[in-house]
């Protein structure tokens, strides 16, 4: 095989990642010639109406399958915390590589973190997830609605719509924007999305070409952690557009500790939970974990959140 072509976004962070795949393919395969097929998906062109009202984040990946199935790509590669946990029939992740930095970040060009926000100060994000625990910790920040891609969330910040917003690090530290930090939200304030930091390359299932050339990419731990994650994820029928928090970490070489929560959208109820226990079982872990989350009244929740 001489040529792979690579199904992608045409956003900055979407270009960066498929690049990466791209490089670090070079790289292990000299004489391999890469080529990015730059796509728009429903996604990226619907942009004045919120994810979790318009289909969740699976609009950002179908595209992308389509042409793989289609033959007119070979790969895609996704933010794993985009990625659907059902794949279409055929398809399915490949490669899931080294994880960045999972956690959530505080940008703001007037203060340092959430402590020092005052009463009824503004904060952009759309995350569901992240609008519900910042609620739960500080009600009376008005929560405002945020999409578009990063340099469209940051401008927006910088127009002074917004007091602070809160985007993923990991995204931020890819762009090169890691000095618009101000903090990183540590787990025990803001639990992750499941798959939150890492890449994931999907592929058809019978190309068996392809998916030796991926091989060198897979990343062992980070696999284990995120399968855990989105198993849990997929036990509870959370789309990516609900108050779902889902982070895996490995306690040492052998085991890991998955937290999980399920939460309100105004942040008065949310359920926690985790579990540990060696990696090779971390989808039953992830799976264990969601029906303790259930049996504790996360089935009511996500009704409610569904029925909104």
């Amino acid at each position: 095989m001489t040529e792979l072509r690579i199904a992608t976004r045409k956003s900055p962070l979407a270009l960066w990642q498929a690049n990466f795949v791209k490089q670090q393919l070079e790289q292990h395969h000299p004489g391999l010639q890469v080529t990015l097929i730059p796509m728009s998906t429903q996604g990226d062109k619907i942009l004045d109406t919120p994810l979790a009202k318009i289909g969740g984040k699976g609009l950002f990946v179908k595209e992308l399958e389509q042409a793989i199935l289609e033959n007119r790509a070979d790969i895609a590669v996704h933010s794993m915390k985009d990625v659907p946990v059902e794949f279409p029939d055929g398809l399915g992740l490949a490669v899931i590589c080294e994880r960045d930095n999972p956690y959530d970040a505080f940008v703001s060009n007037r203060f340092a973190g959430i402590h020092e926000l005052p009463d009824g100060a503004v904060v952009g994000t759309s995350s569901l997830r992240r609008q519900c625990q910042l609620r739960a910790q500080r009600p009376d920040l008005v929560i405002r609605d945020l999409r578009g891609n990063v340099n469209t969330r940051l401008a927006k910040l910088d127009a002074g719509d917004y007091d602070a917003i809160i985007l993923a690090a990991a995204g931020l530290r890819r762009l090169e924007k890691a000095d618009r930090i101000r903090s990183l939200l540590p787990p025990e304030y803001s639990l992750p999305a499941n798959g939150q930091g890492a890449v994931g390359i999907e592929c058809r299932l019978n190309d068996t070409a392809t998916l030796t050339l991926l091989a060198s990419l897979e990343h062992a731990e980070t696999r284990y952690c995120v399968l855990a994650e989105r198993a849990m994820n997929r036990t509870l029928q959370g789309g990516c557009q609900v108050p779902i928090g889902a982070f895996a970490e490995m306690e040492d070489n052998d085991h890991l500790w998955l937290r999980g929560l399920v939460g309100s959208v105004d942040g008065k109820q949310i359920i926690r939970g985790d579990i540990s226990g060696p990696k090779e079982q971390a989808e039953e872990l992830g799976q264990l974990l969601a029906e303790q989350l259930l049996v504790q009244g996360a089935d009511e929740i996500l009704r409610a959140v569904y029925g909104a």
